[in-house]
């Protein structure tokens, strides 16, 4: 079984939910490819293309949007 790395997702901060939400994006690209050095292969391709960039952007404000709720948007 996979090590428990996310046992919640309440932060204290909207500063730690962001950093929570990018790291959610990380673990799924790790999961969808586990390999290192393919995952550094590929970077170049997709570094200097706006579009790709704006995707990651993009996942990451979900992701962000998914933990803000949790926290009941910090109120």
């Amino acid at each position: 079984m996979a090590e428990t790395w996310l046992p919640s997702l309440i932060t204290s901060t909207p500063q730690e939910g962001y950093d929570l939400a990018v790291k959610l994006s990380r673990v799924a690209v790790k999961l969808t490819q586990p390999s290192a050095e393919m995952r550094d292969k590929l970077r170049p391709d997709y570094a200097d293309d706006a579009d790709s960039l704006i995707a990651v952007s993009q996942v990451v404000a979900t992701n962000f949007a998914t933990v803000a709720a949790a926290n009941d948007y910090w109120r």
